[in-house]
C-alpha cells in the first residue's frame, strides 16, 4: 500500500483535485475448477465464517474510533486503517472462494494481509488526510443511493449456502455450469466480478476509508480500468 501523501491518486477529491479511484478489486479466475466442489463450499468456509463474525464485530467499533478521529484529525489511524482494510480484504477472499463469485477452489489464507499469490486482490492506499466535514454524512446520507443498489445486489434472503440478491443468483447460475459443462461462463465471471466490485468501492466508502464517491457504473471483470473518468 501506498502512504505517499503527495500522491494524488490518493489525496482525497476536492476543487482541481483528479476523481480518482483509490480502491481495487482485481481476481484471477482459475481453472479448472471442480464440478462439485462448490456444493460443499458453505461447509469449507464455516471457519471463515466464524472468524469474519468476530473481525465484523471488531471492525464496527474500529469505525466509531475512526469516525472520531477522522472527525477530530482529518485522519484515519494507520494501525486501524490497516485492520478494517485487512477485514474487507479477507471477506473478499471468502466471497470469491464461495458464493460471491466461486471464483476459484483454492482455500482462502487466515490472514489479513494480502496474498500475492491468491487469486484474489482487494487494496486501498492510505489516504493520509480526510475530511472532517463529509465523515458526518457520507456513511448514512450520501451513501443512501448506493444501498438501495446493493440491496438488490446483495439481497437478504438466505439459504444454506445460497444468499438472495443478483450476486448470489449468478453465483448459482454459475454453479450450474460447472456442474453440467465443467466450464465458469466468462461473462458470467465479469459481470460477478463487477458487482462485487461496486459492492467493495461502497463498503470502503461507507466505512471511512476514502472519500472517493462511489461511481454509478459496472465495471465489469477481474482487472481494474487503467484510467478513471
Amino acid at each position: 500500500m501506498s502512504t505517499d501523501f503527495t500522491d494524488p491518486a490518493v489525496r482525497p477529491p476536492g476543487p482541481g483535485a483528479p476523481k480518482g479511484r483509490p480502491a481495487r478489486l482485481t481476481a484471477e479466475l482459475d481453472a479448472p475448477l471442480s464440478r462439485w466442489l462448490w456444493l460443499v463450499k458453505w461447509l469449507l468456509a464455516l471457519p471463515h465464517y466464524v472468524v469474519l463474525f468476530f473481525l465484523w464485530v471488531a471492525f464496527t467499533g474500529v469505525s466509531v474510533v475512526a469516525f472520531f478521529a477522522i472527525l477530530f484529525t482529518g485522519r484515519y489511524p494507520r494501525p486501524l486503517f490497516d485492520f478494517s482494510t485487512g477485514v474487507l480484504r479477507w471477506n473478499w477472499r471468502v466471497a470469491y472462494y464461495a458464493y460471491g463469485a466461486l471464483g476459484t477452489d483454492r482455500y482462502p489464507p487466515f490472514t489479513l494481509a494480502d496474498v500475492p499469490d491468491y487469486p484474489a486482490h482487494w487494496d486501498l492506499p492510505y489516504p493520509g488526510e480526510l475530511s472532517r466535514g463529509l465523515v458526518l454524512v457520507k456513511w448514512w446520507l450520501l451513501a443512501v443511493p448506493h444501498y438501495l443498489i446493493l440491496g438488490f445486489f446483495l439481497g437478504g434472503a438466505r439459504l444454506a449456502w445460497f444468499s438472495g440478491g443478483l450476486i448470489g443468483l449468478l453465483a448459482l447460475f454459475a454453479g450450474i455450469a460447472l456442474a453440467f459443462t465443467g466450464l465458469y461462463p466468462r461473462g458470467l465471471f465479469d459481470l460477478l466480478l463487477g458487482l462485487n466490485r461496486w459492492v467493495m468501492r461502497v463498503a470502503a466508502y461507507a466505512a471511512l476509508l476514502t472519500d472517493v464517491y462511489p461511481p454509478f457504473r459496472l465495471d465489469q471483470g477481474g482487472r481494474e480500468p487503467e484510467a478513471s473518468p
